[in-house]
């Protein structure tokens, strides 16, 4: 329980606001999921299984799509959001449009991308329930030339073209969000490409973010440098004028991280345990607090604790919680007992919303399920929740 201001008061186990906009039936289903996703025998059996049979055409789309799909995802396109976000609109928490197709490499896909994404711009500009936009960097060009830039490889004739057309697309995005004054993220990846992100991400803010932040870009602080990274980060914009965008994670691929630094023999970038992790992290958003006028902070979390801690500084510090400085964010579908109790008490608050066709979606969904199983007690506390929710319907009847 949050108690830090005498007209504001959050509890994370009240389930009847985290629920509300959830009929028996949703509460049912979202049950079942969660049990599965714990399962992490049956995530790693079922991926490889779901994923052969659409490959060979088995007509099981109509079940992912009224199950898991329904569960983390808003539609297969922008307008079909729509009910998704006007639900959420509801619930005065926002929405992060984000185009989860993964897995393409060819140079139309990567245009068919930055298209897909600037539409979600133009969306954005008519729909006050979308608070940012989003991209995934290896959308928009080739992993491997990111990697090659990474390694301080030198590029070939050809390959600085293809570096051409990627600068262009995050460029135009960077820039159409700029003109329609709505803010965009810009994702991490594994860390052997992360540094060419950062450096995009830097010129994009030193381009765009003179007058407010509009672009941010993703810390993940399972990793031991990110800390240090930040920091340096807004030391540079300081010297540079130009205000911070930073979205604060913890991270999304520590096993395959772990597993490649064992493989190649050199030292891990993860955090040596969970705690070092969560050290990090919390002063991270007190760091970003502590600069809150030259710093646009996303702290997407799914801990309670972080998320405590957060609201408490906010509150502490004399910071209007609708101050558009400050934002927490969730994933569909997950934790809506942070989401929906920190809106009910004024804060700011918005929900990734993955969309795109079912088969071309399902490489985002099982990479979401696999990370679950490995986030201790997140699946756990999920079906305690939704059970706690149950069993308050059932008494009230």
């Amino acid at each position: 329980m949050i108690a830090a201001h005498s007209e504001i008061k959050i509890d994370f186990d009240n389930t009847e606001i985290a629920f509300r906009n959830k009929s028996d039936k949703e509460l049912d289903r979202a049950y079942w999921l969660f049990k599965m996703v714990a399962s992490n025998g049956l995530i790693k059996v079922g991926t490889p299984i779901t994923t052969f049979a659409l490959n060979i055409g088995l007509p099981i789309q109509g079940i992912i799509r009224n199950t898991i799909y329904k569960q983390f995802c808003g539609g297969e396109s922008i307008e079909g959001c729509a009910p998704a976000i006007a639900e959420l609109g509801r619930g005065n928490v926002t929405t992060i449009l984000d185009y989860s197709v993964e897995g393409e490499e060819s140079e139309q896909s990567f245009d068919n991308t930055c298209a897909e994404i600037l539409r979600t711009v133009d969306y954005a500009k008519t729909n006050q329930h979308i608070s940012f936009c989003v991209f995934k960097p290896t959308g928009l060009g080739r992993f491997d030339l990111f990697a090659k830039l990474d390694a301080k490889q030198k590029l070939n004739d050809k390959e600085r073209a293809e570096f051409d057309k990627v600068y262009a697309r995050i460029d135009k995005i960077c820039k159409a969000c700029y003109e329609a004054d709505i803010n965009v993220l810009i994702d991490a990846e594994h860390s052997w490409i992360q540094d060419t992100i950062d450096d995009f991400a830097r010129e994009m803010m030193e381009k765009y973010n003179k007058e407010k932040a509009i672009v941010y870009n993703t810390y993940q602080l399972y990793r031991h440098d990110k800390l240090a990274s930040l920091k340096a980060d807004f030391a540079y914009a300081q010297t540079q004028n130009f205000y911070l965008g930073a979205k604060i994670v913890r991270g999304a691929y520590m096993e395959i991280e772990r597993a490649r630094a064992a493989e190649k023999r050199y030292e891990s970038p993860i955090q040596p345990n969970k705690t070092a992790s969560d050290v990090d992290y919390n002063e991270a958003i007190v760091f970003c607090l502590d600069h809150i006028n030259r710093i646009g902070m996303m702290a997407g979390t799914h801990n309670e604790e972080s998320s405590r801690i957060l609201a408490e500084e906010v509150l502490k510090r004399g910071i209007s919680p609708k101050n558009d400085h400050v934002y927490f964010a969730q994933l569909l579908g997950m934790s809506d007992n942070l989401s929906f109790n920190l809106a009910a008490a004024g804060f700011n608050i918005a929900k990734y919303m993955p969309y795109g066709p079912v088969k071309a979606v399902m490489p985002y969904l099982f990479r979401r399920a696999q990370e679950n199983t490995s986030v201790g007690g997140q699946t756990g506390r999920e079906l305690n929740l939704i059970i706690k929710e149950k069993a308050r319907r059932k008494q009230q009847k």
